[in-house]
């Protein structure tokens, strides 16, 4: 019974996926890990300098500080510590506990925090604290899933390494795990357009990469074909009403292949609120330190996402297909929005005509050596004009409606002292164009990023 059990434990740590070790879960698994009766206690300190060519000053709130691509309140040349650069800083618990040779109960419980601050990652707080500021004025501000909670990620449930695993709670979105596996860069902030935006792993919003209220199943047959579907409860305080994904997917001789759809309904984007809303929020009887703006939307977006891996090199790439529209089921003002912020002005018909985005990516990592890893990799994406009347049609920067193109291109390296401790350098160039760049105070930024990272 014992042997099985140990058995058991290799299994279902082997089943945990490699690309977790960068954004979620532990970075050290096996006889390095801090283990005990099947629990495990882990974190990653991911810490360095940073220059950006335009960017905002820095916000001690946001989980990576910077905005690392280019932004629309961009106003000067920034330096200072940034977190979070490669992988996500966190410290959590995650446990397997067998309850027979075949099944085994697991939860995981993990918070984020910034350790340039020593403040728990609140990218809303990053908005909350530009209320009323012009542009020229404000901090990075950007939205996120991270919004003070004690718990990024909470969930328990059954894993089994015959019948796959069902978890239930506030966990990772299918959409999510595929940018993290797929991306060049493993969904790093500073290297990647997919990790500096969570955007396009929450499906169109980036408050939607994790869910609140979430049961997901997985499963994976002979190692070739898996499959896995996630559906959110409409009960919950959370950033979508309903919400459901699906992925399959195979791999075979050094070659995987993903396919995702996911329906977030009434997804929330939250901005900052402009000087004008802070002087009406008196009279509304909402506190200016945790009122926003949010626009809504219900988000479908349809992705397929490859690598192709033939020792010393692996190339990923990436397709992804998003549409917003105006929502079913709007949002009133005053709406609760994760970690308790309250949505003081709300707009649910901004996308009369739907809102289309194609986004694109490819890359390939090299490894050099047994312990350096270089990573080239190219974004980009693309939005339609979705304007009306007069704004039909159009392709300049007059307006944010009009049709316009981002893109972006990185090389970093990863040198791997041990299991524990790695040093990584690297920069990545980003560029706005027409619609897109609409409002923008710079249109471009180089973000040159050096930093270290421990994993215990």
């Amino acid at each position: 019974m014992k042997q099985g059990r140990a058995l058991l434990l290799s299994a279902l740590a082997a089943v945990l996926p490699a690309h977790a070790q960068q954004k979620t879960g532990p970075g050290i698994t096996g006889e390095d890990s801090l283990t005990w009766h099947g629990i495990t206690l882990y974190g990653v300190i991911d810490v360095g300098v940073q220059y950006d060519t335009h960017s905002a000053p820095f916000t001690p709130y946001r989980p990576a500080a910077s905005g690392n691509i280019v932004r629309q309140n961009d106003s000067r040349s920034v330096t200072g510590l940034t977190p979070s650069n490669m992988g996500q800083s966190r410290v959590g618990l995650q446990g397997i506990e067998p309850l027979n040779d075949a099944w085994s109960a697991v939860f995981q419980v993990e918070t984020f925090f910034n350790p340039q601050s020593g403040e728990v990652a609140d990218s809303l707080k990053s908005l909350a604290v530009n209320n009323g500021r012009s542009l020229a004025s404000q901090n990075v501000g950007v939205d996120g899933s991270s919004a003070g909670q004690a718990f990024q990620t909470a969930y328990v449930g059954l894993k089994s390494t015959r019948f796959g695993a069902l978890t239930v709670g506030r966990q990772v979105t299918l959409l999510s795990e595929g940018t993290i596996k797929y991306d060049p860069n493993y969904n790093a902030t500073a290297f990647g357009l997919l990790g500096a935006s969570n955007t396009y792993s929450g499906g169109g919003s980036s408050e939607d990469n994790r869910l609140d209220s979430t049961v997901k199943y997985s499963a994976s047959f002979s190692d070739l074909v898996h499959f896995a579907g996630l559906y959110k409860f409409k009960s919950s305080n959370g950033s979508a009403n309903t919400a459901v994904q699906a992925d399959i997917g195979g791999q075979f001789a050094g070659a995987s292949v993903d396919a995702y759809y996911s329906k977030i309904n009434s997804a929330v984007t939250a901005t900052s609120l402009t000087a004008l809303q802070v002087a009406a929020l008196p009279a509304l009887g909402y506190p200016a330190a945790n009122s926003l703006a949010a626009t809504v939307s219900d988000n479908t977006t349809y992705s397929i996402m490859a690598l192709y891996k033939f020792d010393p090199l692996k190339i990923l790439a990436g397709y992804m297909y998003i549409k917003y529209a105006n929502p079913r089921t709007p949002l009133d003002a005053g709406f609760n929005d994760i970690g308790n912020y309250v949505l003081a002005f709300v707009t649910n018909s901004a996308f009369s005509d739907s809102k289309t985005v194609q986004v694109y990516w490819s890359g390939v990592r090299y490894t050099l050596l047994r312990n350096l890893d270089l990573t080239a990799a190219y974004y980009g994406y693309r939005q339609n004009a979705y304007g009306t009347g007069t704004q039909t049609g159009c392709a300049t920067a007059a307006h944010s409606v009009c049709s316009g193109t981002f893109e972006a291109y990185s090389i970093d390296a990863d040198y791997r002292v041990d299991k524990h401790f790695d040093a990584y350098v690297g920069a990545m160039y980003s560029g706005v164009h027409n619609g897109v760049a609409s409002g923008y105070l710079y249109t471009t930024n180089i973000n040159p990023t050096a930093g270290v990272r421990y994993k215990f």
